[in-house]
């Protein structure tokens, strides 16, 4: 079954989610690892793990699973390491102008192991199931076509890119969102075969993040997680002496998805003075539907468990040598600010490009499929697009499906090779987004073949 929570210190590492390097100067809220560990008995079991990070590298993850799979003994592939994808967390990996602090990155494998070896060895007999809410009142697609005769400059110089991320509110120079949302809250949970208490449980939403806050903050994931152990009355003193509950979030297919909807007139009233109010809220809506799904779990005590996985090589979309050049005398050509950062796009995509030529012409890209019962559940290393998420569920052998994004390293974003076409920043060659364009069909082909 479960479990175990990390927490944190303060560090002097760079906070991923920005083009700029910045630091926090104060913790909102802990950060941790939430682990859930499910088995069938017959020596196959799944240990999952969440972590309150923006982006965790593979190396981290082989890491952490090289601890826990000599101290479990579960096999590798039955291991995932997942972010929950908060922009407010101390880099792990450097995006951008973020770099991480080396001696933070070293002390994350054994904490974050920590949390997977006590969920497996608090074991204990349970029933398992699954349900789905709904809560299509937080997710809004975030990239809108670009209308007819309207066109703006993206960072390399170019004027081509028919889509546009964050427009703003009722933009005049685009049209409609250029693809559809997931709105379902998909749970995983355990209880107790003993006396019924709730054990744990893994949810998943299609959720970028929620943001706003200007410190250490685990986002609307952390405050969901609170809210489900209060909601479940997971906490009762009935249950003191037992290992306690654990809720977790992962992020599902959220890559060009959040929670503003730029078909709205912008709010008059921002929420300056409780910049958590949006978090809190998001939290209590997406919790509701949890709890909904929770409600309708029919639950089992003989679910059979499969996990298989794969190293997938793509190419990597590198700059050429003339491209190179352009990149350098941009560089040169834009000065940067007092913290040593570039303001100018066209000098940070710039940087990126000189980066990314350092990369190897293939990069691996781990990918998962889990079956418990008659869920499958899939693990891809990127900010993966909405429609991949929604092709799979729509493909499951299964009942239902959910994937879980971010999961066992970073890769970078995932678009399908329609919204290549289209532009637009998610697309923009960067250390963020590199797989090649084919990237996308050829995941999905690989996570079928592993139904």
């Amino acid at each position: 079954r479960l479990q175990g929570d990390w927490s944190s210190d303060v560090c002097s590492s760079d906070l991923n989610g920005s083009m700029s390097g910045h630091f926090a100067t104060a913790i909102t809220d802990p950060m941790h690892a939430r682990s859930l560990a499910v088995t069938d008995g017959a020596g196959n079991e799944i240990i999952f793990c969440v972590v309150d990070a923006c982006l965790i590298p593979r190396e981290v993850c082989e890491a952490v699973k090289d601890i826990v799979a000599a101290k479990t003994g579960v096999k590798r592939q039955g291991l995932l390491i997942s972010a929950t994808h908060t922009h407010s967390a101390a880099a792990m990996t450097p995006a951008f102008q973020s770099d991480p602090d080396p001696e933070y990155v070293k002390a994350l494998p054994p904490r974050i192991a920590a949390a997977m070896i006590a969920a497996h060895e608090h074991l204990e007999e349970a029933e398992v199931g699954w349900g789905f809410g709904s809560d299509p009142s937080q997710v809004f697609n975030r990239r809108w076509f670009v209308k007819e005769g309207q066109e703006y400059e993206n960072p390399f110089g170019m004027m081509t890119d028919r889509a546009r991320m964050n427009p703003g509110n009722v933009s005049n120079g685009v049209s409609v969102p250029t693809g559809p949302v997931d709105q379902d809250v998909a749970v995983l949970a355990a209880r107790s075969k003993a006396d019924g208490r709730p054990l744990g449980l893994l949810a998943n939403y299609s959720l970028h993040y929620v943001g706003g806050l200007p410190a250490i903050s685990a986002d609307y994931f952390g405050v969901f997680c609170g809210m489900m152990t209060e909601k479940l009355s997971a906490a009762d003193a009935r249950y003191s002496g037992k290992p306690p509950f654990v809720a977790a979030l992962s992020n599902g297919t959220s890559g060009n998805i959040n929670n503003a909807n730029y078909g709205l007139p912008a709010k008059s009233v921002r929420l300056k003075a409780d910049p958590g109010a949006r978090i809190r809220g998001v939290a209590e809506s997406v919790s509701n539907a949890a709890v909904e799904a929770w409600e309708s779990i029919a639950w089992k005590s003989d679910s059979a468990i499969t996990s298989e996985e794969t190293d997938l090589q793509l190419v990597v979309r590198k700059p050429t040598e003339e491209e190179l050049v352009q990149a350098r005398k941009w560089m040169e050509e834009f000065p940067k600010d007092k913290n040593g950062n570039y303001l100018e796009r066209k000098a940070i995509y710039g940087r990126e490009s000189v980066k990314l030529a350092e990369y190897p012409d293939t990069m691996p890209v781990k990918l998962q499929m889990h079956r418990i019962g008659d869920l499958t559940v899939g693990a891809i290393p990127c900010e993966v697009f909405v429609e991949i998420g929604l092709e799979l569920k729509k493909t499951t052998p299964a009942t239902r499906h959910f994937t879980i994004s971010l999961a066992n390293g970073y890769n970078g974003y995932l678009p399908t090779e329609e919204h290549h076409a289209l532009g637009g920043y998610e697309t923009w060659r960067a250390r963020s987004s590199y797989l090649e364009v084919e990237a996308a069909s050829k995941i999905l082909a690989a996570l079928k073949e592993m139904w």
